[in-house]
């Protein structure tokens, strides 16, 4: 992994980002599979999708 990502969860971390948006930008991010459908909540999908992106401008959105 790269810095960028070290240093993004480790804000995301001090900032009370819920766990959900957490564990969907990290795999998104890694281009990892979806989660199983029925786990799928909207703060994940969001993570997912930013992540994939390698975008954070939301995640302000997702305190826990």
């Amino acid at each position: 992994m790269d810095q960028a990502y070290y240093d993004t969860v480790s804000k995301m971390e001090n900032d009370g980002i819920s766990a959900d948006y957490m564990d969907g930008w990290m795999s998104g991010y890694m281009q990892n599979p979806l989660r199983e459908e029925q786990r799928i909540t909207d703060a994940y999908q969001a993570g997912y999708d930013n992540g994939t992106e390698k975008n954070t401008d939301s995640m302000g959105d997702h305190k826990a």
